[in-house]
Parts: structure tokens; sequence; C-alpha cells
């Protein structure tokens, strides 16, 4: 027997468009599972009059659904109830993207998904493309329609199994015409919009490329629980090596170039940023973060990626990166040191290109390519750490080499001479070892002076005191000046470092500034920078108060088997960064994944002190955001309750008056007097819950509870029973019974037409009626070639007008222009209109009406195109 307590699993056919073929699938994949003794049932299949589906349901329990009625209307949909009572093995669930019915306990199937699977019911289920909520403007933008159906990414990426269902777009557009998608009345429609052949290849495309991401995924998870490291050149990944110099711009654009030639790739731009702050990878003493912001700037406009790394080793770091990634081509620009140069330190594009095993390395040449090398080998050498122990051989080696270029000029040259000569040793073994290296140099320089070159020659001893006053004062200088000049390469060395570190935390804050997210954009900042695997900003646990997560930069997607977080810090692979600001709780950063160099730590101090700067902006955002709902809410509040204080009480006094009048037995009432006060309660009992109902629909948009549901409707259906509640004398009617069908919710748009309507009439103010018109048009902006449908409702009144500047007006609540008398309503008919056509994709637009008067349009979508 399967095992009930676990979670179920999830299968997923996803296909381009509708008719592709994911329900069959799906039904024959529940077939082959009943064969095999696996216990099916059929929760709920949406065949659309196709016979061929409804034959894949052959042998197989389907559930009965659970049947509602909405405005009179009965609506099925699936009944989790009764599978969950049934718990079959596997349940069988069409369009996953399906919202239900109002009053059902799940707004959308996907919840009801959800809830099977929490209680161990494996489930295979059918969406498009166009549903996915990623993707859903990308869809409208080729389309022409949005999709309010859409169901969250991460409910379809949670699956175990995605598999394509894919079909050409002229097969499927052969489908459409021999009648096998939609009825034949609507295939020359489906054709020529949604259905054309740009479309369908678009949505393919989509498709093919989302389903390529999950493959990667899947890959990148295979490739760590392996534990493979080397490049499989699955998926074409570019890597461009920045070192910050002017060169990069060019670099950028040869990668967006080879980037350019195949698809499915992905540009990655990489700047390494040393732990001691100097310059990396040969970058130009001239480059600073003006020119890497211009270059992060120029990668995001080539539809690439920009990230920063730390490392002391260049190349390794450039290489881990790209092997992070799995990446299969590195672009590095040809290194910038002359052939001298390259003898004492060998090229970063060299050492790239030697240690890259499986992937491609281009480099690519540029004006500053072999420049140069003046002031190069000095500036690498008097890098903190570049001494080394060679420093110490070197306080001997350089007085020595200096003393056998002098030994020829011997005699030719004073003893001040030659001490200048020794001095300049002094001053290369200080900025290569520092004051101590410097002084070593400094005696032994002394003591080959006075064997070499002061008379007697050849002794130690000196025969003229001028002389050792000579050499102790050169001895003294030259400890001097070293020490001042390796305090001064200190100082510019821990500039570099600042300026390196300002340059990161720079590109840290752009980044976070820009992101919607910006708390996990620094944390992900910080786990690419310091190459961790999972960094988080956590509370530490205080007294009887557990720690508690406050954000996770999610694992690396090559390593998502991510240790769990440590609990102390001294655990190995792991740091623990306190993390604090003013007016907040402490805090610490958890970075997972390698030790943290001591020359890191203080950076990431700083990453960390962003992290919480982060933090509390979202949470003061948050904040904002709560004041501002409430702001509006009391603004709201504060005008119905003038609304009721003021015009409600017009129709309550009314009821109030005519009800007394024929309780009180004292009065004596004809039968048309009767029937007059009887008609006046009615109208104010008409009125009165007219505005209530407005007052209802404007708070259900204020609260942002509103949810319609759309379904193909008739325009005519729409506005008669719109004008059902409304005195129709004064209303004319010139709608065509052929229109299209609406993408809308008929029961919103019918209190649109209504306000509209009752607006009209309210201020038409001539002998004229109001006409209602219906239509098609096409070529409206920014649909393709300007060929695209839409339904058209003009409500036509020859009143006084709106002057153009007040229109705007017109649609905000509680605003009558000064244009109607006390009791003729609170100014709510248009704000309510407007938000409910909003609320269905439908605009309200005002024209002038020829020879005077408002012409109010509403827009509606058409219904093909939608599954």
């Amino acid at each position: 027997m399967p095992d009930r307590s676990a979670r179920g699993t999830l299968r997923v056919y996803l296909g381009a468009a509708p008719g592709v073929g994911k329900t069959v699938a799906m039904l024959q994949e529940g077939q082959r599972r009943a064969d095999r003794g696996t216990d099916v049932v059929v929760a709920v299949v949406e065949d659309h009059g196709r016979s061929f589906t409804r034959d894949q349901l052959a042998g197989l329990e389907v559930i009965p659904r659970r049947v509602q009625t909405y405005r009179g209307v009965e609506l099925t949909d699936l009944d989790t109830a009764a599978v969950l009572a049934r718990r079959p093995e596997v349940a069988l669930v069409d369009e996953l993207a399906h919202h239900n019915a109002p009053g059902t306990p799940n707004a959308w199937r996907w919840q009801d998904v959800q809830q099977l699977l929490d209680a161990g019911i494996s489930v295979v289920t059918t969406i498009n493309v166009q549903h996915l909520e990623s993707l859903n403007d990308v869809v409208a933008g080729i389309t022409g329609v949005t999709q309010q159906e859409t169901v969250p990414d991460a409910v379809v990426r949670a699956a175990e199994q995605i598999e394509l269902v894919d079909m050409t777009p002229q097969a499927l557009r052969r489908r459409m015409a021999h009648g096998h998608i939609y009825p034949p009345e609507r295939v020359d429609t489906a054709l020529a919009n949604y259905f054309r052949e740009g479309n369908l290849t678009a949505l393919r495309e989509l498709a093919l490329l989302w389903v390529a991401d999950r493959v990667e995924e899947g890959l990148a998870s295979y490739r760590a629980q392996h534990g493979i490291k080397n490049t499989w050149a699955a998926r074409e990944r570019i890597v461009v090596a920045l070192t910050g110099g002017r060169e990069g711009a060019q670099l950028l654009r040869r990668g967006a170039r080879i980037a350019g030639r195949v698809a499915g790739r992905d540009l990655m731009a990489v700047h390494v940023v040393r732990a001691d702050g100097s310059l990396a990878m040969g970058a130009a003493s001239g480059s600073d973060g003006a020119e890497l912001e211009r270059q992060r700037q120029l990668v995001t406009s080539l539809g690439g990626s920009f990230h920063t790394v730390v490392g002391d080793d260049i190349p390794a770091a450039v290489l881990a990166f790209a092997q992070a990634v799995n990446s299969t081509q590195i672009v590095v620009g040809m290194s910038r040191h002359s052939a001298l140069t390259r003898i004492v330190r060998p090229s970063t594009s060299l050492a790239i290109v030697r240690d890259s095993g499986d992937i491609d390395v281009h480099v690519v040449t540029h004006q500053a390519a072999g420049g140069r090398s003046t002031g190069r080998i000095w500036g690498w050498l008097s890098r903190p750490g570049r001494s080394g122990w060679w420093a110490w051989p070197a306080s001997v080696l350089v007085p020595a080499a200096l003393t056998l270029a002098q030994l020829p000029l011997r005699g030719s040259l004073n003893l001040s001479t030659e001490l200048l000569v020794f001095l300049l040793g002094v001053l290369a073994t200080s900025l290569i070892g520092g004051v101590l290296p410097a002084l070593v140099s400094a005696l032994t320089a002394g003591m080959a002076a006075n064997f070499f070159f002061t008379p007697p020659v050849g002794s130690v001893t000196i025969a003229q005191p001028a002389n050792v006053f000579a050499i102790a004062v050169f001895v003294v200088v030259a400890v001097t000046v070293a020490s001042i000049v390796d305090r001064s390469r200190r100082r510019a060395a821990e500039a570099a470092k600042r300026q390196a570190q300002a340059q990161f935390l720079a590109a840290v804050a752009t980044r976070s500034a820009a992101a919607d997210d910006p708390l996990a954009e620094v944390l992900q900042q910080a786990r690419e920078a310091f190459g961790m695997r999972l960094v988080q900003l956590r509370r530490p646990a205080t007294g009887n108060r557990p720690a508690v997560t406050l954000a996770q930069q999610p694992p690396d997607p090559a390593d998502p088997q991510s240790p769990a977080p440590p609990q102390h810090p001294d655990e190995p692979g792991c740091a623990v960064i306190p993390a604090g600001a003013p007016g907040a709780d402490p805090a610490e950063l958890v970075l997972i994944g390698r030790p943290l160099a001591a020359d890191d730590r203080e950076l990431a101090e700083v990453v960390a002190s962003q992290a919480m700067v982060a933090l509390q902006r979202q949470s003061l955002a948050a904040e904002a955001g709560s004041a501002e709902r409430l702001r509006q809410t009391d603004a709201v509040r504060t005008a119905v309750l003038a609304a009721v204080s003021h015009d409600l009480r017009t129709p309550l006094a009314t009821i109030k008056a005519s009800v007394s009048s024929l309780l009180d037995p004292a009065l004596p009432i004809s039968p048309g007097d009767r029937q007059e006060l009887l008609t006046s309660t009615d109208q104010a009992a008409d009125q009165l819950d007219a505005l209530l109902a407005n007052l209802l629909d404007l708070s259900r948009l204020q609260t942002g509870v509103l949810a319609p549901v759309r379904e193909p409707a008739a325009v005519d259906e729409i506005v008669h029973r719109g004008l059902l509640g409304l005195t129709t004398s004064g209303v004319e009617l010139c709608i065509p019974d052929d229109l299209p069908l609406a993408d809308t919710d008929a029961g919103l748009m019918e209190r649109v037409v209504a306000n509209i309507v009752a607006n009209a009439l309210r201020h038409n103010g001539s002998n004229a009626p109001v006409r209602v018109l219906a239509g098609v048009t096409s070529g409206l902006p920014g649909t393709e070639n300007g060929t695209a449908t839409r339904l058209q409702i003009r409500v036509v009144d020859h009143g006084a007008g709106v002057a153009e500047a007040d229109r705007p007006a017109m649609f905000r609540p509680f605003q009558r222009l000064g244009d109607a008398p006390a009791g003729a309503g609170v100014g709510l008919g248009l704000a309510v209109a407007r938000g409910l056509a909003e609320a269905v994709d439908a605009t309200i637009e005002v024209e002038d009406t020829p020879g005077g008067g408002l012409t109010m349009v509403i827009t509606l979508p058409p219904a093909q195109g939608r599954s």
C-alpha cells in the first residue's frame, strides 16, 4: 500500500497554446497508470466539446463535480472534498490556472491541487504557458490579450515532473481549421487573431525556454549531488572578466556578439575585487567605480548580469565563478603588461587559459594591450603580501648587485655618488619588504661601501674620519627614508583597499536600490562575492528566545543541498558576522560555504550593515504602505459619513414620511394618494438601494477584495440586464445581434452600464433620448499592425457636457462638479463604474457628443484567445 502520510507528487503537462493535446496526454497517462494497477480518478476534465477527448475517459472513474448557483447560473467545479474523501492514489486535474466560482473554499484550482498534494494524493495536471505568472506581461505583449487566470511559477517549478506537449504552429492551425479545437463559428476569428502563426511561434519559444530553464535546474542539482565540477556544455554561458579598465566595454560587446550566435545563452560579467583592495586583473591605475558602473549598465542593457566576487588569486576566482555557473566560454582581455613585465609577473589571461580545462577562453586584444609597464612591476611588488620570503634575500642581493655594477667605475666616482646609488637599492628594498629588510639592506650597503670603495680598499678599517661620518649618515638617512616610503606604501595600499571596498559596496548599493527586494539582493551579492553557498540574516538566540531567520538567500543552484545553518560561529565552513543598526534588534549575517579570510571579514561586516539597512528599508516601506492604506481608508470613511449624513437622509426621510402617513389612522387618504405615497416610497427605496450598492462596491474596490469571474458574455445581454432597474423611457438602443462575445465578468459590466446610463439620464437635459450603441472597432494603438479588434459600448447624451479639464475629476469618488442639485447623488456612479471596468481590463473614455453633450465609451476585450 502506498504511504499516504507523505506529500503527493505533481506531474505537469505544459503546452504553448490551447489545443496542443495536454488534456489528452494527461488522460493517456492516467490510463497507463490505471493499467499498472494504480488507483486513478478523474477529478476534473474540460473536454470543450471535443469527442476525441471524451473518448479518453473510457474506463476511468470520474468524480462528480461540485455544483453551485451564482447569480442564477449553475457553475460546476472541482469537488476537492469529494476527492479527499475518495482518497485515490492519483487524481487527474485539468486546467491548473482555473479560477473557481465565488463561494468555493479555494479561489484558485492550483490551491485545490496543493490541498490534494498535502493529503498525500499525487496529481497530474495541465497548464498553458500563457498562464504562468512570470510570463503574463510577455504574453500580453505578444497576443494583445491579458490573461486573468495565472499560476505562481513556484507552484509549477515545484513539480517533480514537467513534460512539454509540443506541436508546430502549422499543425495547430490545421487542427483549428478542421474544427478539432473550437466550434466552427469561432474558427475564422481565432485563426485571424490569437492563433496567428507568429503568435503561436512566439508562445512555443516561451514554452521551450521555460522548460529548458527547469531542465537546467535539474542538471545543476544532479551535478551538485554527484560532485561533478567539470563543465557540461549543455547550455552556452559566456562569462566576461572585467578589470575596471576602459577595455571592458569592448569585451562586453564581444561577449554579447558571441552569445548572440546561440539560442538559450546567458551573458555574465564578473569583476574580482582583491581582499587587500588592490586593482584586480591588472586594471589600469586610472580605473574607478564610475567606469565599473558604466560597464554594469552596459551589460544590463545587453541582457546580461553583473557579478562581483572577492579573491586574492584573480585567475582562480574567475575560473571558480565560471565553473560555479557551468560556463562554457570566458572572454578576457589581453594582458596590459609588456614582455619584460610578464617575465616577473605571469599575465592573468595566460593563467586563465592555462587552468581553464574544458572552458573555452577568448583572449581579446585592445588598445591598452601590451602597453607601458612603467610602475607596474614596482606597483605589483609593493602590494601587501607580495614580498613573502624573498624580501630578505633581496636585502642582501640588491646591495651586492649594485656593488658589482659600480666596481668598474671605482676611482672615477666619489663616495657620495656611490652611496646615493646604494640609497636607491635601499628604497627598492623598502618597497618590496618594508622597514626591516630596508634596514638590513642599508647595513649591507654601508659595509660594502666601506670594504670596496673607501681607502684602504679591501679592508674593514676606514682611514679618513670623514668617510666614517658619511657612511654613518648614509645608514641613518637610508633607514629614515625607507620608513617614510614604507609608511607611504602602506597608506597607498590602505587607500586602494578602501577604494576597492567602496567600489564593491557601491555596486551592492546600486543593485539593491534598483531591486524590488533589496534585502534579497544584498544577500545575493554577499553569496557571490565571498563564494558562499548560503547566506542568512538572522536574529540570534537570547535567553528563552530561539534564533529567528529574518531573511535567507536561496542556495546556489549548483549546490541545492546546502547544509543547515550553523549554531556556533566556530563551526568549520561558515562565518557569523554581527550586524546591527540604530534602533534595531541585534542580528547576524551567517555565511555558509567556506572559511572567511581575515581580510574579508571587515568587508563582510559592512555588507552585514547594508543588509540591516535593507531590512529596515523594507520595514519602513511596509509601514508606509500600511499608513497610506489607512489614510485612503480614512478618507473614504470620512466621505461615506458625509454622504450618509446628507445625501442618504433624503430617501430615508421620504420613506419615513410616506410610511408614517400610511400608518396614521387619523389621516383620510384616498386611493390615489395612497398609490402616490407607495410610489414615492418605492422610488426612494430604489434610490437608497442604488446608493448603498455603490458605496459597497467602492469599499470593495478600495480594499482590493473584488475578484471578477471572467467568462464569454454577449454584449446585448449585458446592456439589457444593466438597464433593468432604470427608467428606460428615455433610452434608445442600437445593438447588433451578431457581435462577438466579450471576455468579461457579466455581472460587473452590467453595473458599469447601469451607472453610466443612469448618469447620462440624470444630466441629459434634452428632449433627445440617451442612445446606447455597440459595435466592433479595430486599429487600436499598441496592437500589432493596428488591426486587433475590441468591442465598444457608447452611451451618448445631449446634456451640457463637461469641460475637458474637468473630465478626470468625474471619476473621483464623491465628485459632482457642481452640476447636480443637493440630494441628486453622492458622486459615486462614475467612480465605481471605472473601478469595476478596470477590474476586467475594460476602459472608459470620454468624448464630446456632436451638437453638444457627452459620450462615454466602454471598450471591452473580445473573448477569443482564452483557453
